[in-house]
């Protein structure tokens, strides 16, 4: 399976078309997003191309491709508007053997950067947003931690972006379909 990992889209239809755009051109089977779909959240100025119902009827056409788990700024009335499952704090799935953690990142116990104590959940690759900074790095007991960044409001030198997995190879993007950095397992 293939895979397009993206988080923080922030309500940017101009973002979720682009994410689309991606996901059709690199022909994935499926669409992982990380959190934080429509709404911009109380830190964030509004996102360009703001545009929530816009983006909520966008990925609505792609339901049967889509998990999601839930973001700091997402809320009821987010799975109100999507017609996939989006409140979730993770998803877990086994590709080919594979064993992949995907949240947004936000809760303190699945967050690296929050917790100094922080145990990495039992998989082999770990996904997670919320910090808007793309990373991919390997540990020292081979587990993989990725950041695909965000499509929207990428924080430090980021570009908007998004990661594809597919094969035991991750690969950061930027928005317009150009890979930054890649990494096998």
């Amino acid at each position: 399976m293939k895979y397009l990992i993206c988080a923080d889209i922030h309500g940017s239809i101009e973002a979720a078309e682009k994410v689309i755009q991606n996901f059709k051109t690199l022909k994935c089977d499926y669409l992982i997003i990380l959190g934080d779909i429509i709404n911009h959240g109380p830190r964030n100025g509004i996102p360009e191309k703001y545009d929530p119902p816009a983006v909520a009827d966008l990925l609505n056409k792609y339901a049967d491709k889509i998990m999601a788990c839930r973001g700091n700024c997402d809320s009821e009335v987010t799975q109100m508007l999507m017609e996939f499952r989006c409140m979730q704090d993770y998803i877990f799935l086994a590709d080919n053997g594979i064993r992949i953690f995907c949240t947004h990142g936000h809760l303190d116990q699945l967050n690296p950067s929050v917790k100094d104590e922080f145990k990495m959940p039992h998989c082999d690759i770990f996904f997670s947003g919320h910090t808007h900074v793309q990373v991919l790095e390997k540990h020292n007991n081979n587990q993989i931690i990725c950041n695909p960044g965000s499509t929207t409001l990428p924080k430090l030198s980021s570009s908007k972006g998004f990661a594809v997995y597919e094969h035991k190879n991750i690969s950061l993007y930027d928005l317009n379909g150009t890979i930054l950095k890649t990494m096998d397992l």
